[in-house]
This record gives structure tokens, C-alpha cells and sequence, in this order.
């Protein structure tokens, strides 16, 4: 069931049209920050520590190495054998020893990198390994499947975005919404960054609460992450317009009264839309592999993922 974009001109605060490329290159450096925030914030569920007691340590994973501090990327790429050191001698001629390239230069070929694909995704064009070697600077291109690494799981948790391979044999990729997803928070004819990645990260948040969450609760994993309700973001605009506005219009959230509640407190729910677009499963899925552990960690969750995917299959026959 697709469910198109109610209203593409109504989407929330987006960049400015004269956004050039320098600037979204502090939008890509920005994501770094934010991919490291994301990674504590992505939520506790009640028994956690008893459930998956490393869910909050996602050393192991893929994507806590692309938010791994430049001194252990400084040491990842300078470590050698001791035969090497022996010979430093002879490798006058050799490229400079990223040992002795500034930190800040690694990531400044992911954040450059992150850049070109978020122009790649906004208009729709196919990458090719050739564009992305030309992004990355010289004395990086023997680690051209580390640095394309990096930028994906970027794009992945900051803004829900994946990088899917197309053309195997000649290394052509496409950049698609995670999660089966088909709204991006996008304004159609103005340059932006999608929001997906706060969207995917609210649906997580209210399946690992047990498939409701209140507003607080939303807003103190969010806060982690540098967003806070009411304050303007320079990347992702007004959060709360967007999330109880736009998300909620585009039937991706429902936001309602807590029962009985005096005073009155809201939560979230997934909304339709949601529910016919993504699983539980694949939302569960992505959460186990940002924290680098097996669905199953979760034990409560996956059983609901698990019964979602069996009710689902009966809703089809």
C-alpha cells in the first residue's frame, strides 16, 4: 500500500535555496557529531540492561567505527608491521604516511563524501565508483572501501538514508529511504537534507517502549542527539513542527492524549502509514545493527517482531 506525499510544498524548515557546496559541507561535517550522539541515544528499553546489557555499546559494530575518534582512525591507518618501520627509509618516494596527515583530514573525505551523496540522493542520479574517487583526496584512495563505508552508515543514522548497489560489475550505486520508507521531509524544488533518520529513529523508540511513547520520552532521546523541542536545528529545522506536525500529517506518527492523564500528557504511536510501509522486524533489525548485536538480544521486542511478521503474512493469504 503506497501512501504519496499529501503535501510536498508543506514540508518543514529546509535550508536555504542558495545553499552552495561549502555549506553542505558543515551540514556533512555536522552529521559526524550527530552520528556519534545518535549512537548513545538510540533508546533503552524497560529491562534492558537485563535483556542486552551491551545494547548501549555499539563497539562491535560497523557503525560505531565510522564514529570512532580520530585518534583511533589516526591508529587504524598508521598501524604497520615492525618490518616497515625498518624500512622507513625507503619509502621516500612513497605517499605521505597518513601518520603524519592531519587527523581532521579522514574526516574531512568522509564529511566531503557525505556531501556528494546527499546531492547524489537529491537528484536521483546513479554513483559510480569513479565519482567517489574523485571526492576522496589522493593519499586516501587505497582506503576508498573504508571511507565509502563510513559515509553510508552516515547517511544511514543521521538521515535514513541507504546506499544500495545497482551494478555489481561495474560498481554503480543508487541512494534509496531506509526501511521501505517513501517520505523524506524534503521540500520538492529546495535544497535540503532528508529527515528520515529522526523519523526512523522515533519509530524505534516507541517499539522498544512496548509500541507507545510519551512526548517526554521521545524528547530525551532526541535531546541527546542536539535536537530539542522548540529550538531551531540548523540542520533539521523546528523539530517539534516537524514531529507533531508533518510526521503526524503524513500518517507516520499519531500523537494523542495519554489516557486519563491529569494534567494532560501525549505520547506517540505509529501511524498508519507506518505500519503499511515498514516491520517492526526491519525497525528492530536496524536498531540491533547500529548497537552491533543480534535482534534476538532483545528478547520481549523480537517475540512482538516475530508475531508482527507471522500476522502480516496471514493479512496476505
Amino acid at each position: 500500500m503506497a501512501f504519496p506525499q499529501k503535501d510536498p510544498q508543506s514540508s518543514p524548515d529546509q535550508l536555504p535555496q542558495t545553499h552552495s557546496e561549502t555549506q553542505g559541507l558543515e551540514v556533512a561535517q555536522e552529521s559526524k557529531a550527530l552520528e556519534e550522539a545518535s549512537l548513545s541515544s538510540h533508546p533503552e528499553m524497560p529491562g534492558n540492561l537485563k535483556e542486552a546489557p551491551d545494547a548501549a555499546i555499539p563497539s562491535t559494530s560497523h557503525s560505531a567505527q565510522s564514529s570512532s575518534s580520530s585518534v583511533s582512525s589516526s591508529r587504524k591507518y598508521g598501524e604497520g608491521s615492525s618490518s616497515e618501520e625498518e624500512e622507513e627509509d625507503s619509502t621516500l618516494e612513497a605517499d605521505p604516511d597518513p601518520k603524519n596527515v592531519p587527523v581532521d583530514a579522514e574526516d574531512e573525505n568522509v564529511a566531503s563524501l557525505v556531501n556528494f551523496l546527499l546531492l547524489k540522493y537529491q537528484t536521483k542520479e546513479i554513483i559510480t565508483k569513479e565519482d567517489i574517487l574523485q571526492i576522496i583526496s589522493q593519499e586516501y584512495k587505497d582506503h576508498f572501501a573504508e571511507m565509502f563505508l563510513r559515509a553510508s552508515e552516515r547517511l544511514e543514522i543521521i538521515f535514513g538514508l541507504e546506499v544500495k548497489e545497482v551494478d555489481p560489475t561495474n560498481h554503480c550505486y543508487a541512494i534509496v529511504i531506509k526501511l521501505g520508507l517513501t517520505y523524506d521531509g524534503m521540500q520538492h524544488g529546495k535544497v535540503g537534507v532528508p529527515k528520515t533518520g529522526i523519523l526512523i529513529l522515533i519509530l524505534a523508540v516507541i517499539f522498544m517502549k512496548g509500541n507507545r511513547a510519551t512526548e517526554q520520552e521521545i524528547w530525551d532521546v532526541l535531546k541527546v542527539t542536539g535536537v530539542y523541542s522548540g529550538r531551531k536545528h540548523h540542520i533539521f529545522g523546528e523539530p517539534r513542527k516537524l514531529i507533531t506536525k508533518y510526521f503526524v500529517k503524513e500518517d507516520y506518527l499519531k500523537y494523542q492524549q495519554v489516557p486519563n492523564s491529569d494534567p494532560a500528557r501525549f505520547e506517540f504511536l505509529w501511524g498508519p502509514r507506518a505500519i503499511a510501509e515498514t516491520t517492526k522486524m526491519q525497525v528492530l533489525e536496524f536498531m540491533a545493527k547500529v548497537h552491533g548485536i543480534d535482534p534476538s538480544s532483545f528478547p520481549s521486542q523480537y517475540e512482538d517482531a516475530l508475531q508482527d511478521e507471522k500476522d502480516r503474512a496471514q493479512a496476505r493469504n
